[in-house]
């Protein structure tokens, strides 16, 4: 593309990005804290997130896990954007944040599917490219192409509420890859599922993954998700949110659901189940 231009552009502001000036960080975190204002005079502020420290290469599958109000969506939102960090620096491209964002670099998938139930699932994955000023034939062609990776080729003129919880998930996914993001941030997308359809869902985005290897950083609860999908996993800590550890998978490139029974899987979950329980220690 023009990441020679961007990165001159950068250039001044960015003195981190120094070491890999030939090929910038997908995302880079320095020193990285957040602290909410307290809601009433006498309360304390809260520190939601604290000298957070974290680079993701382009083309990792990065997993945020840890305890329920640790910070991990938070920290994915500031990555995203959605949320100002109170000090600290993060760069997205070598870009900040809402550069990348103006710059369409991301792709966001949250929690629920945030689909507008008046609109065909083809004309959800086909708003954000008409918004971006595309062709309506160019958009519901690259719409129909996305929604065919995702599976659901069949299923465009149905409304979202016609489709299980896991099908209007794949719907959102679709609609985020759509735009060709070079990052595609995940909150938790799977949490609400039953297992056996989030399980076809993981192994589904490991081989999304694995051919466009675009780098995602994804947020789960899930210890046995986490190890599936990851090329590293970084344990959260109870609130103020900190990286405990970041544990490197060892499991091969390629990967399938059987993968879960094998001795190095389980001893990648009991590490981090391990790096969980040691944060719940030092916490109290």
């Amino acid at each position: 593309m023009n990441a020679p231009d961007r990165r001159a552009a950068a250039a001044p502001t960015t003195p981190i990005a120094a070491p890999s000036a030939a090929a910038p960080s997908a995302v880079e975190v320095r020193g990285a804290s957040v602290i909410y204002p307290s809601a009433q005079a006498n309360d304390q502020p809260v520190h939601a997130l604290s000298e957070i420290d974290l680079t993701i290469a382009a083309g990792e599958f990065v997993s945020l896990i840890g305890p329920s109000g640790c910070g991990k969506t938070t920290l994915l939102r500031v990555i995203a954007d959605l949320e100002p960090i109170t000090s600290g620096q993060v760069l997205v491209n070598g870009l900040t944040p809402h550069a990348a964002r103006l710059a369409r670099a991301y792709g966001y998938v949250f929690q629920a599917p945030a689909l507008f139930p008046w609109r065909t699932v083809l004309g959800n994955v086909m708003l954000p490219l008409q918004i971006q000023g595309r062709p309506k034939a160019e958009a519901e062609s690259v719409a129909r192409e996305h929604l065919d990776r995702v599976g659901l080729t069949g299923f465009e003129r149905k409304y979202p509420w016609q489709l299980s919880g896991g099908m209007q998930q794949r719907v959102s996914i679709a609609r985020a890859l759509g735009f060709e993001p070079k990052i595609l941030m995940m909150d938790e997308p799977f949490g609400a599922l039953d297992e056996i359809t989030r399980d076809g869902l993981n192994d589904q985005l490991q081989q999304l993954w694995q051919r466009e290897r675009r780098t995602v950083v994804f947020v789960t609860h899930s210890i046995a998700e986490a190890v599936y999908l990851s090329t590293r996993i970084v344990v959260m800590s109870p609130r103020p949110g900190r990286i405990l550890k970041i544990i490197p998978s060892t499991l091969p490139d390629h990967r399938h659901l059987g993968l879960r029974d094998t001795p190095e899987f389980m001893a990648l979950a009991h590490e981090v189940r391990e790096g969980l329980a040691d944060g719940h220690g030092h916490h109290h």
